[in-house]
């Protein structure tokens, strides 16, 4: 949900621009009174508009504290709801509090509540940004990365603390899919149709800043082999001696340190030291410039701002604990597996206000400040999201680390991967944009059909069966340990694959000897 501060100041100037034009086309006041020309609605229609406009509400500059103060939160509470179009579906934040008070089934607790959480996201970002604006760019861009994915924050803390760690692990991973394969590549898609050809019949490309998108790929780059890493080391020491979960945590905490230490250098780099390189300006028209470097004036004050911000975060709070609540329940009646719901649907909760928004900033030929959304966002659970929800499973309790299954590794470093190859060049296409959703659609399949009980597996069986497919014995039945195997058994169960492996890689490199002709002898001398 974090988005960068050019991409802030193109939604405000954009909605700046629409409120000046709804002010041009407003028809002057009519000055007639009633008596002269019968005119007896003008007076009526006037006060029904003064009373739903946007930024003002009749009495809210009265002396009368008793008429200012509700005058002035129902000002803010206008401005609030007249934020974003998605805030249409806070009539679910009611209904999904109240259906998991009163115990209703779990899919319609859910999905209440999976609605719920949607617009609250959006009202989150726009506190947030309002108060932003009075700190500086400074603080205001720490505050915007701070609070940048904090939806997707709380909703993993609930169920953090009610010990539903896949819940956390596969949320974290499915919220940088989403934004690196699913926003990007609409972002793309609806960019490059719309901007596909200029007068002439040459097809163009949109641009973007590559040297920013480069610098926040290779710090995904870094937070993949960061879940690498754990999850080689475990396929290591799952046979030996040592202690392989406290190994494990001991690893995760300080890598988890390690990755907020990066975090905070990146932002030093692009607040302080390198602000030139993220400035979307730099690489735009001077339309673009024209636009944001409008007066930019909060639509409400910090105190007001500030207490939306805690009414919403309260209300996130709320109804994230009955959307985790619901999951078990959910799982077991839909037949889907909780690594599908954290990994596909709940990523969709926090982000789908701003992925909106991204897209129509494609549409406008803005690809800095998509860029800045997807990618951004993505880098920002990676380093500092993650990272923070291992050092709280520390303080609380716990046992969240950076161990992800082989299966979730592989999947997250091959699509920053891919990402990387698509952003280098600095320009985009629909048809590059194609590639990352029809990738993204191949992983939601993958993990719709992937069982919750694969994360049983001991790894030394995944390894197994892998050799064996390799040493050409995948017709026997597939390994499995008893219960009270130890790693003796892991060991024992990799002896017969390996060995078969190794036969038949000697009996083939015997019938290559066998059948390839012998190269002639060097000749010596002429």
């Amino acid at each position: 949900m974090a988005s960068s501060p050019a991409f802030k100041r193109f939604i405000r100037s954009a909605s700046n621009s629409d409120r000046r034009v709804a002010t041009d086309e407003m028809p002057a006041q009519d000055e007639r009174t009633s008596l002269l020309n019968g005119n007896i609605n003008t007076s009526g229609e006037n006060t029904w508009r003064s009373v739903f406009a946007k930024s003002s509400t009749p009495g809210d500059q009265s002396e009368n504290p008793l008429v200012r103060y509700p005058a002035t939160v129902f000002t803010i509470t206008k401005i609030t709801l007249f934020s974003n179009y998605v805030n249409v579906l806070l009539v679910f934040v009611p209904l999904g509090i109240f259906a998991g008070a009163s115990g209703w089934d779990p899919v319609t607790v859910f999905a209440l509540n999976f609605f719920a959480i949607m617009p609250l996201a959006a009202v989150l970002s726009f506190a947030t940004e309002e108060i932003s604006m009075k700190l500086g760019q400074t603080l205001g861009g720490l505050m915007n990365a701070t609070f940048g994915n904090a939806v997707e924050l709380i909703v993993c803390i609930v169920a953090l603390r009610n010990g539903e760690i896949r819940i956390v692990q596969s949320s974290m991973l499915g919220s940088i899919l989403s934004n690196v394969l699913l926003v990007l590549g609409c972002c793309f898609v609806a960019g490059g149709i719309h901007n596909t050809r200029t007068g002439t019949v040459q097809g163009i490309e949109q641009t973007f800043n590559s040297t920013a998108a480069g610098t926040m790929s290779s710090l995904l780059i870094l937070a993949s082999a960061s879940l690498i890493i754990p999850a080689t080391l475990y396929t290591v020491i799952a046979g030996s001696s040592a202690n392989t979960e406290d190994t494990m945590l001991l690893l995760s905490r300080g890598t988890a340190i390690i990755l907020l230490i990066l975090y905070v250098l990146y932002l030093a780099f692009q607040l302080r030291t390198h602000a030139n390189l993220f400035n979307a300006e730099h690489e735009a028209g001077t339309e673009m410039d024209d636009e944001e470097h409008d007066p930019e004036e909060p639509q409400m004050s910090p105190w007001a701002a500030t207490i939306v911000l805690i009414i919403t975060t309260l209300a996130v709070a709320v109804c994230a604990d009955y959307l985790v609540d619901s999951i078990d329940a959910l799982v077991a009646k839909v037949h889907v597996s909780k690594t599908f719901v954290g990994l596909i649907l709940l990523p969709i909760v926090g982000n789908a206000a701003e992925h909106v928004t991204a897209i129509v900033v494609a549409l406008k030929d803005k690809m800095d400040l998509a860029m800045g959304v997807a990618v951004g966002s993505s880098m920002q659970i990676a380093l500092l999201v993650t990272p923070f929800l291992v050092v709280l499973g520390w303080i609380i309790g716990q046992p969240m680390t950076l161990h992800f299954e082989t299966f979730e590794t592989v999947v997250f470093f091959l699509s920053v991967l891919v990402v990387s190859y698509v952003i280098a060049d600095g320009k985009s296409n629909y048809l590059e944009g194609a590639m990352l959703l029809g990738l993204y659609f191949i992983i939601a399949l993958a993990f719709l059909v992937y069982p919750d009980d694969a994360t049983n597996v001991p790894e030394g069986i995944k390894l197994a069966s892998l050799f064996r497919v390799l040493g050409g014995t995948s017709n026997q039945a597939p390994l499995r340990l008893r219960s009270d195997s130890t790693r003796d058994g892991v060991k024992d169960s990799l002896k017969a694959p390996l060995f078969s492996l190794m036969r038949n890689t000697n009996t083939l490199a015997m019938r290559n000897a066998q059948t390839c002709p012998r190269a002639p002898p060097l000749r010596s001398g002429g």
